[in-house]
């Protein structure tokens, strides 16, 4: 059976669980260009500014977003935002639109793993060799990502794209919102290079508003 959210609940269990078509050989080539693009991106990521944590702090709302925006990597959070922006820059109108590009990633943080383990875990995948455990939770982001969302109470666009995006337009999704989505996961944050922020004090440029969680890789310092 389905629930609201278009995801299949398997008779007698308590998840969530979309059909796991094989994925054709033009797909994977096309995750693998996607994936080497996040892999620079996550190399050359800087930490977000408290500028640029506020603003993203503005587009969450719940406790539960917030946890799982906060608990993805640095190159992670960067990329979810520099969507939202994109989105944000042309439909301010739209904060479902705005979520759902900022939050389509967030399953990935399940795997733990960096960014040349990520590569590695779709290179097997496409090569046909059973992933590791880490390299099934990447695998499966999209599907751990809506069950999360949708627990959380997220919007059903929101919901949706974190289970379809690297997949086929379901037919929840607009076609129209979905080429924004789709154009927006390919945007990025100035700011790529090394971090220097731990021995540069950040300017006075005003006072942060934000208030959320402390991002996860700089707890603890």
């Amino acid at each position: 059976m389905q629930n609201g959210h278009g995801l299949t609940r398997p008779p007698g269990t308590g998840s969530l669980t979309p059909p796991a078509p094989l994925v054709p050989l033009r797909k994977r080539i096309h995750r693998l260009g996607h994936l080497a693009a996040r892999y620079t991106d996550a190399v050359l990521s800087r930490r977000l500014t408290p500028a640029e944590q506020a603003e993203a702090a503005g587009y969450l709302r719940s406790d539960a977003e917030r946890g799982m925006f906060w608990g993805q990597s640095k190159a992670d959070r960067r990329h979810g935002l520099a969507a939202a922006r994109s989105i944000a820059e042309a439909r301010q109108d739209r904060p479902d639109l705005i979520r759902a590009a900022l939050l389509h990633d967030v399953g990935k943080r399940h795997a733990r793993l960096g960014a040349a383990g990520r590569v590695w875990a779709v290179v097997r995948s496409g090569l046909g060799f059973p992933p590791s455990e880490r390299g099934a939770a990447y695998l499966d982001h999209g599907r751990r990502a809506a069950e999360e969302l949708a627990a959380g109470g997220a919007e059903p666009l929101v919901v949706a794209y974190a289970l379809h995006h690297h997949g086929r337009r379901p037919s929840e999704i607009a076609s129209e919102d979905w080429k924004m989505l789709q154009e927006a996961d390919r945007a990025r944050l100035p700011g790529y290079g090394p971090d220097r922020r731990r021995r540069q004090r950040p300017r006075p440029d005003g006072p942060s508003t934000y208030d959320g969680a402390r991002p996860a890789d700089e707890a603890g310092k």
